[in-house]
This record gives structure tokens, C-alpha cells and sequence, in this order.
């Protein structure tokens, strides 16, 4: 489904932040990245979302490098793709429905589409009884858990999680990685970005580990070994 075939970025002047990476993700994995701050993590990320341009190497989604995707094409690219991240992003002025019904919006989406399918996404994530709720009304984990909506509302087919735990405490950490399995059940492929050794000791998933830019270790059933 993924394939980063001998993949590099250097930052001017010489910082490589990623060096000949080469790996691959089949459809429905759930594939958690881990490594050091200053790993590659992030710029990885990065540049499957073509928010960056790599140095050499391609990346393919669907078997298309996207490399050639014009930028008039992007966003319909990225429609693919759910981003989750650690500081939610979310609008502080709308409900939890109108954040989720926003990702919509952007789309194209009719009002009849809006309230037929938030309500069903909300369910998902259990936040039914939040959608009226704004964002500084809610926990983290239930904030993550909006973000998550968000991202589900798309229809994406990836969902990208860069540290979703990392501002919450154990038991809603738990929650929402039990929240990224069961999505994954339904068949959406998930690439988990972590520092937490507990979410990934607990997945018993596939780990791909990076160290200074380079994969050092890629485990079906791998383990945090930094």
C-alpha cells in the first residue's frame, strides 16, 4: 500500500534526517514508527503528506509516486489520509460537532451528509453525548478522541497518529489506542508515531525503529528497543 523506497532529507546545510529509508506497509497494518527525539519520526511523516519534498528516493500510496502528484492535486491526495496529532488541533469556537462536520465541510459535504454521518462517527469514538460540548469542556483523551473523529470522517485509507498519547495520562492512553485497534479492525490501515514504551510493548504489532535517521530494526511483533 506504502513503499518508501531508499528514501533521504537533508536540511541545509548538511543535517540528514533521513537516510535511505526503505520499507513497506500492506493495506489494513498497524505499523508503529519509534525512535529517539531527532530520530526521523516526524520528517517521515512529513513527507508522506507531501508537506515537505524529500532529497532523493520515491514514495509510493497505491503504487503512484507521489512525488508527481501536481500541487493542484494535493489536497485531493491527502483526503486519503487522517493526520492525528499530539496538540489535537482543534477549533476552539466550534462544538465537537461542528470540528468533526468541519473536515466535511472542506470537502464538499451536503448538510443531509453532515447529520447523517457525524452522529454515526461520534458514536464511534463514544462521544454522542459530547457533540454540543466545546473543546475547552472536554478531557484530552475525549479532545483526542474528537481529533480522531475528524480524521475518521473522510473515509480515510490511513489514518496517521503522530504521538496521540503524548499529552495524556495512562488510562486515557490506553483508550485511545484501544480506540486505533478497533479502527483498524474495520480495515483501515493505522501508522502509530510514539515515544511511549507502554502503548508499544502493549500492541504486540509491528515496530519499525529508527535511530539518527536510518532503520535499525523492523519486527512483526516487535517490542520499544531504543
Amino acid at each position: 500500500m506504502i513503499i518508501f523506497e531508499t528514501v533521504s532529507k537533508i536540511y541545509p546545510p548538511d543535517t540528514v534526517a533521513l537516510k535511505n529509508v526503505s520499507f513497506e506497509i500492506k493495506p489494513n497494518e498497524f505499523v508503529s514508527i519509534v525512535g529517539k527525539s531527532g530520530a526521523g519520526k516526524t520528517t517521515l511523516i512529513k513527507l508522506l503528506l507531501r508537506e515537505e519534498p524529500m532529497t532523493s528516493g520515491k514514495i509510493f500510496f497505491r503504487e503512484k509516486d507521489i512525488t508527481s502528484i501536481k500541487p493542484k492535486n494535493l489536497p485531493i491526495f491527502r483526503r486519503k489520509i487522517g493526520a492525528i496529532f499530539q496538540d489535537y488541533r482543534l477549533l476552539p469556537q466550534k462544538t465537537v460537532f461542528e470540528n468533526v462536520a468541519y473536515a466535511m465541510e472542506v470537502m464538499g459535504g451536503t448538510d443531509y451528509e453532515i447529520f447523517r454521518d457525524v452522529p454515526n462517527i461520534l458514536g464511534i469514538v463514544g462521544l454522542e453525548d459530547r457533540a454540543n460540548n466545546f473543546p475547552q469542556e472536554l478531557s484530552g483523551g475525549e479532545k483526542q478522541r474528537t481529533a480522531i473523529a475528524r480524521a475518521l470522517i473522510i473515509r480515510p485509507q490511513v489514518i496517521i497518529a503522530d504521538e496521540p498519547t503524548g499529552n495524556l495520562d495512562p488510562y486515557h492512553s490506553k483508550d485511545i489506542i484501544n480506540l486505533l485497534e478497533k479502527i483498524n479492525d474495520l480495515g483501515t490501515t493505522i501508522i502509530l508515531s510514539t515515544h511511549d514504551k507502554a502503548v508499544i510493548n502493549g500492541l504486540k504489532r509491528r515496530v519499525v525503529t529508527l535511530d539518527r535517521g536510518e532503520i535499525v530494526r523492523d519486527e512483526q511483533i516487535g517490542r520499544f528497543i531504543l
